[in-house]
C-alpha cells in the first residue's frame, strides 16, 4: 500500500477500528464501465458517519427540538486503493481517531468481502451552535464515547 498521510501504521490504524457499516454498490452508483464513480465513497462515509453517532446516541441529541449542538463537516478526503464494482458488497469502518476540544478527526477504512481494502478517507467533523455558528465543545461524555467505541476486534481476513 502506498503512503497515505494520515495513517503512520497500517497495521495499529486497522486494528483501531470496530464500528462498521455495511453497503451494497447499486447500479446508479457505478459509471459506464461498471466501476464506481470517484464522488460515492463521500455518501458512503456520510452513510457510514450517521450510523456511528447514532450508535452513541449523538444524532437523537443534534437532531431534537431545541438542541443548538449540530455536526458539520469542516474537510474530507479519499484515498481509493482499488477498484470497486456493482453490487460489491463494502464493509465501511469508522472510528475517531483524534478528538479536539470542539473537533474530531473521522477516519474510514472501506474493504472488500474479501477482507481488501479498498478506499481510505479521513475527515474533521466539527460541533457547532446553530444560532452562532461558533464551536461548541464536545462533552466528557462524548469523548468517552468516542473513544470507547475503539477496541482491537478487527476480523482476521483484511488484507494490508
Amino acid at each position: 500500500m502506498s503512503r497515505i498521510s494520515y495513517i503512520d501504521n497500517i497495521t495499529e490504524w486497522i486494528n483501531d477500528f470496530s464500528f462498521k457499516h455495511e453497503i451494497k454498490v447499486r447500479f446508479s452508483e457505478t459509471d459506464m464501465f461498471r466501476h464506481l464513480n470517484n464522488t460515492i465513497p463521500f455518501t458512503y462515509f456520510e452513510e457510514a458517519r450517521i450510523d456511528y453517532f447514532e450508535s452513541m446516541g449523538f444524532m437523537k441529541d443534534w437532531t431534537s427540538d431545541g438542541c443548538d449542538e449540530i455536526p458539520v463537516v469542516a474537510d474530507l478526503q479519499c484515498d481509493y486503493l482499488q477498484q470497486v464494482f456493482f453490487n460489491d458488497q463494502l464493509t465501511i469502518h469508522v472510528k475517531a481517531d483524534h478528538i479536539g476540544k470542539s473537533s474530531v478527526d473521522i477516519h474510514y477504512m472501506g474493504t472488500k468481502q474479501d477482507g481488501s481494502i479498498c478506499l481510505t478517507g479521513r475527515g474533521t467533523i466539527v460541533q457547532v451552535s446553530k444560532a452562532t455558528g461558533k464551536p461548541i465543545p464536545w462533552t466528557e461524555e462524548m469523548k468517552r464515547l468516542m473513544w470507547g467505541i475503539r477496541s482491537l476486534n478487527i476480523p482476521k481476513n483484511i488484507s494490508i
